[in-house]
């Protein structure tokens, strides 16, 4: 039992000890658990502690971008903010100075700017407008070039009303186009209804752009200057007479096709004038796009797209910040527990680094896309200065004006020609030389003939200047200065250093040439006669240089050599260098005939024909039309007085119906010209119309409508055979035959020759006819009608009264010099004389003063004449004409000198009655002012104080000397202070005067001031001026001494030393009269080659003289041949006044009378001097002979 209770007991403690122990593993259980949870809540919090963590620091990594960028562009807005007050000032001085400048003076203005308000980079387009909307101008039409860009921005952002250059109308249609969404109205200044549309548009708050306007209408005043009066809440304005409401809205452009508008100094102050006139760079620019535009329009698309890409992702990348920031901005509660918050951050980031390396790319294609383009550079940069070669030209002729639209055509079309070239330079140099030759010939074209040469040698010049090397061009056209060549002295040791075979007369010319070029003066080796010896005397020396030198020397440096030596053969030197340079074989392009001139009009392009006084093209035109529209749809108006609103009303019908027009002799309505422009260019005419002009040169004409035609001369065909073929072809048969009289057939060919060697004989000027003189056909149809009435009737003909009419009416009528008259008085007798045209045409052909190709034919048949005439040779003979066989040689010189001094003209950098520019001046006045630097070296003439001369000098001769003297002080020191007050204008220390202005204005454009020739009339040349007063002031010197010593008559004397050579003559007359004891009129002039003149008291020894179309060895005259020089040195010559009664060193018989002329030019007569020619005057007469002074 104990047992039992034992084990009881023990079980029952066991028990208590396993409840304990259950209890205790409760407790722990429970404490686990409660431990457990803790863990894991403390797990849950450790990871949210992570993750927390983690996008805290994606945030702050994520942000680090943005702040980094923001930081940057705080930096960046900070420094803007800083400069933005002085780059707004810069872009205000812009609008307001620069917007008239072309592009290197806009450059270089902002340059000094910049630099004197301390900024470092200013970029105008940057800081006024954004690429996309420079993208946008570019489509609307804005030409992609900086000026046009800069222009774009100066318009929209100007204050004042912006006033439009804008000669080729694209900145004008751009600015229709980008304003059409703003109630925009277009009108002319010239519309009728001008102030109703610009009333309507002040009130109703319209934009208004005004064309045409050629100066500012004083009624647009008071808008330009906003004179608002206010009357209560609104605003007036008074335009015209009556007073408008003003609408805020209302704004005004005022645009003009003129190059050069007058704007009077009280609107330019209220306009910005805005130039759109194409500069240089600025048309390189055109030509470049359009060149990519042809030849590689996908580099321009790409560029567009890349640039439109990048301006989307710009502005993509605003969008995004915009949204974080919103983001950020509005985000609530806990930021970090923002999961969409985190997630948009991570697109905007990521979104935004591919953003940028895209614009980073964009950036780099651009590069290589630029690159690519710049490749065709050199073409742009070489037709660009093309143009400008060519726009020069209207220096010479106001008829010889070229658009650049009309330009742009001809470049698109040398694109267009399809050559297949293996790389970007073989294309480039193919693209040059075909615009090359298209640009020469249509150039070409509008050109006289006259004027071939001197285009073709421009545009070497202009187009080839590696050609040239220094001082060559300015040397070849004469503005190089040699020094003052004194008399005898210097003349003596210029024969030692001067190769003696050499002509004497070229001596000076050669000496200044080896004073320019020493270098190549020596490769010469002229010491060396024989070396040259076929060159001095080929009748083409240009084509005779010795092999060894003409490899040493350039292309040019021949034609100065040829110049220098032979200036004979000068023209035909400066053709060769001129086609040898072009690659052309021919200067001239081949004959332009109308058919094909029409292949290349448009209804929109008037054709504009300029003629040479005598040559119609009527009959051509009307031919061509008939052919092409037929004869019903061809109108003309021959224009003059009361023919303009019948012009205007054909005009516009012939536009709407599609004819054809053509409005004769413009140049007789030049005033009327700009409102035909105008009513043209508003015209939007049918296809089929087309305009044809007429007209003759004439300075007026409006360069506007010249430049927006496409021109070409039309001159009458050169040479006899030419002429008397165009005389037979206005003469019907019936004309020729009437009444079946021989003789006045016969006689009509005489006239019909007589006015063909008028006319051709005109090539010749000034050995020919002096001057050119206006034969045309209203004197071969009075000629006509005088032979005409002389044979009705059958009644003897009197040929005096041909002789008569012709000679003192109707040919001789045109003439003013006695010379010419006596060269037509001498035809008149050879062609129309009862002689000639008497049965008596057998005698043999001595007597005929035709060329053996022509024998009259003994009918009446239009048709045996025209044959005859075919047998003539095209180039005329100068004995056609009773010219010596050189002729040739001296029409040379002439046109190579007129050539010359054109090409001077061309090298002018300023405009007649420009502004004040003292580069241009500077620049272009300093060879004339050097040359008086140099003239005056040494001598004392500009400070010499002569005394003015007194009345009491006894003889005649010895008062003129010393007036001479003493004007010729005077001269000089006149021409010296007007210098000296031109160079201190120029160096900026004294004002411009209104003299001083007359005075550059007329030495820029080469011609000699008035205030000079009024004083003493000498050469037109400014140069040759100065040279030829200072050489007479220095020679009178040595005059005042010899009539001081009395030793002048026994003297050699060189009247060209003298200003008034004709006056020293006339004192000579008044002091023999003295002498004599006789009066003046009882005297006079005698001269003798032979020896001194017996019957004279007082005779004077002239030396120096030259003669020119025919040579004299003092006993006769004898005929030139071909190969003699043009003009030759004659002996000295006695001259003196003796009474009428005595008698002269001559007989009248044997002598013929020359005249003396100052110069060569053939302007100012001296005397005349009998020169003995054993009978024949006749010859002498035709052949152009005449003497004259040298020159210094």
């Amino acid at each position: 039992m104990d047992n039992l209770r034992k084990t009881e007991s023990r079980k029952n403690k066991l028990e208590e000890q396993l409840n304990s122990v259950g209890q205790k593993v409760n407790e722990l259980k429970e404490k686990f658990q409660t431990r457990t949870t803790e863990a894991a809540k403390l797990e849950a919090e450790v990871s949210r502690a992570q993750e927390t963590i983690d996008a805290a620091e994606k945030l702050i990594h994520q942000l680090d971008g943005e702040h980094k960028r923001w930081n940057a562009q705080m930096a960046e807005i900070t420094e803007e903010l800083a400069t933005l007050p002085k780059r707004a000032q810069l872009a205000a001085a812009f609008i307001t100075y620069l917007s008239a400048a072309p592009e290197d003076q806009r450059r270089a203005s902002l340059q000094a700017w910049m630099e004197s308000s301390g900024l470092q980079k200013f970029d105008l387009r940057h800081f006024l407008c954004t690429e996309s909307e420079q993208l946008i101008w570019k489509s609307e039409g804005l030409p992609s070039d900086d000026l046009s860009m800069e222009n774009a921005l100066v318009i929209l952002q100007s204050c004042a009303c912006p006033f439009l250059i804008d000669p080729s109308s694209r900145a004008t249609e751009w600015l229709r186009t980008h304003l059409k969404q703003q109630r925009l109205e277009v009108i002319s200044q010239q519309d009728s209804n001008f102030m109703t549309s610009l009333e309507l548009a002040v009130r109703f708050g319209k934009t208004l752009i005004i064309q045409e306007v050629d100066g500012v209408e004083p009624v647009l005043y008071p808008l330009l200057r906003r004179d608002l009066i206010a009357q209560g809440p609104r605003y007036v304005v008074q335009i015209g007479e009556k007073v408008i409401d003003y609408n805020e809205d209302f704004r005004l452009f005022l645009a003009t096709r003129n190059p050069g508008p007058f704007i009077p100094p009280d609107a330019a102050s209220i306009v910005t004038e805005v130039n759109f006139t194409t500069t240089r760079a600025g048309l390189r620019g055109q030509l470049l796009a359009l060149t990519i535009q042809q030849e590689k329009p996908e580099l321009e698309t790409q560029k567009t797209r890349l640039l439109q890409q990048e301006e989307d992702m710009k502005i993509q990348l605003a969008q995004l910040e915009e949204s974080l920031l919103e983001t950020l901005a509005t985000a609530q509660g806990n930021i970090l527990e923002n999961k969409a918050l985190i997630e948009s951050l991570n697109q905007t980031k990521s979104s935004s680094a591919l953003i940028q390396e895209s614009l980073s790319e964009s950036h780099r294609l651009q590069a290589s896309l630029d690159q690519e383009r710049d490749a065709y550079l050199p073409l742009a940069e070489s037709a660009s200065k093309m143009y400008f070669v060519i726009t020069d030209l209207s220096k010479i002729n106001n008829m010889y004006r070229f658009s650049l639209a009309s330009f742009l055509r001809i470049f698109q079309r040398a694109l267009q020609s399809k050559q297949e070239c293996e790389n970007t330079e073989a294309r480039i140099a193919s693209l040059e030389a075909s615009l090359k030759s298209m640009v020469y010939e249509y150039v070409c074209r509008s050109l006289f003939k006259a004027d071939q040469l001197m285009f073709a040698l421009h545009f070497v010049k202009g187009m080839y200047q590696d050609l040239f090397q220094e001082n060559e061009w300015d040397a070849f056209t004469g503005l190089i200065v040699g020094d003052m060549v004194r008399k005898a002295d210097s003349q003596k040791s210029m024969r030692e250093q001067i190769p003696s075979w050499i002509d004497q007369e070229r001596h000076p010319a050669v000496a200044l040439f080896k004073s320019t070029f020493p270098v190549l003066y020596q490769t010469l080796c002229l010491s060396d006669g024989d070396l040259w010896l076929t060159f001095s005397r080929s009748s083409c020396c240009e084509q005779d240089f010795p092999n060894t030198i003409a490899k040493k020397i350039s292309l040019f440096q021949q034609v100065l050599v040829v110049q220098a030596l032979r200036p004979d053969r000068l023209q035909s030197a400066m053709a060769a260098f001129s086609s040898q340079a072009l690659g052309m074989r021919e200067l001239s392009p081949p004959p332009l005939n109308l058919k094909r001139l029409y292949s290349e009009t448009l209804e929109i392009e008037p054709v504009l024909i300029i003629i040479s006084p005598g040559a119609d093209p009527s009959q051509e035109l009307l031919e061509l039309a008939s052919e092409t529209v037929g004869r019903e749809n061809y109108h003309e108006v021959a224009m003059g007085q009361g023919q303009a609103d019948l012009a205007l009303a054909t005009l516009r019908e012939c536009a709407r119906s599609g004819e054809w027009l053509c409005l004769k002799n413009l140049h007789l309505v030049t005033a009327w010209l700009p409102l035909l422009e105008k009513e043209m260019n508003a015209m939007q005419p049918k296809a089929g119309f087309r305009l044809w002009l007429t007209a003759e040169v004439h300075p007026k004409f409006t360069p506007i409508l010249l430049q927006s035609s496409l021109k070409i001369t039309y001159e009458a065909p050169p040479g006899l055979k030419k002429n008397l073929l165009r005389t037979y072809e206005s003469w019907s048969p019936e004309q020729v035959s009437k009444g079946g009289q021989l003789t006045r057939a016969q006689a009509l060919f005489c006239l019909a020759w007589f006015h063909a060697v008028c006319q051709e004989r005109r090539n010749y000027i000034p050995q020919g006819w002096t001057k050119f003189y206006e034969f045309s056909l209203s004197d071969l149809r009075a000629g006509f009608d005088i032979i005409d009435r002389l044979f009705e009737g059958g009644k003897a003909f009197q040929w005096e009264f041909v002789h008569g009419l012709l000679e003192n009416a109707i040919y001789g009528g045109r003439m003013d010099s006695l010379c010419d008259l006596r060269i037509l008085r001498s035809y008149l007798l050879q062609f129309f004389s009862s002689r000639l045209l008497s049965a008596g045409q057998s005698r043999g052909r001595k007597s005929s003063p035709f060329p053996a190709q022509i024998s009259l034919p003994n009918s009446c048949s239009v048709l045996d004449y025209r044959g005859m005439i075919e047998n003539l040779p095209e180039d005329d003979r100068p004995a056609f004409f009773g010219l010596p066989a050189n002729i040739e040689r001296s029409s040379q010189r002439i046109i190579s000198s007129q050539v010359i001094s054109q090409l001077r003209i061309l090298s002018r950098s300023v405009a007649a009655g420009s502004k004040f520019d003292r580069e241009v001046w500077s620049s272009g006045l300093s060879p004339i002012l050097n040359l008086w630097k140099k003239l005056n070296q040494g001598s004392s003439l500009i400070h010499q104080k002569v005394p003015p001369p007194s009345e009491s000098q006894g003889s005649p001769i010895l008062s003129f000397i010393v007036l001479e003297q003493f004007n010729g002080i005077r001269l000089v020191q006149s021409i010296h202070q007007s210098l000296a007050a031109l160079s201190k204008v120029i160096r900026g220390t004294s004002l411009l005067t209104a003299d001083v202005h007359k005075l550059a204005t007329a030495l820029l454009n080469q011609e000699c001031p008035l205030s000079w020739q009024n004083k003493w009339e000498g050469p037109e040349d400014p140069m040759q001026y100065l040279r030829a007063v200072v050489a007479r002031a220095l020679a009178i010197q040595s005059w005042v001494e010899k009539a001081e010593k009395q030793s002048l008559l026994t003297d050699t004397l060189d009247l060209s030393e003298l200003f008034h050579p004709d006056t020293f003559l006339n004192a000579l007359r008044q002091e023999t009269a003295r002498s004599m004891g006789c009066s003046m009129d009882s005297l006079k002039f005698v001269a003798s080659w032979r020896n001194s003149i017996s019957a004279a008291t007082l005779q004077v020894k002239v030396g120096g003289l030259k003669l020119e179309g025919c040579s004299f060895d003092g006993n006769r005259l004898s005929e030139n041949q071909h190969d003699s020089p043009s003009v030759s040195a004659v002996p000295s010559c006695y001259m003196a006044w003796i009474p009428q009664s005595a008698a002269g060193s001559y007989s009248p018989e044997e002598c013929i009378s020359l005249p003396v002329y100052t110069s060569a030019e053939r302007v100012r007569v001296v005397t005349n001097i009998d020169v003995p020619c054993g009978g024949s005057p006749d010859q002498w007469i035709q052949s152009g002979a005449a003497l004259f002074l040298t020159q210094q």
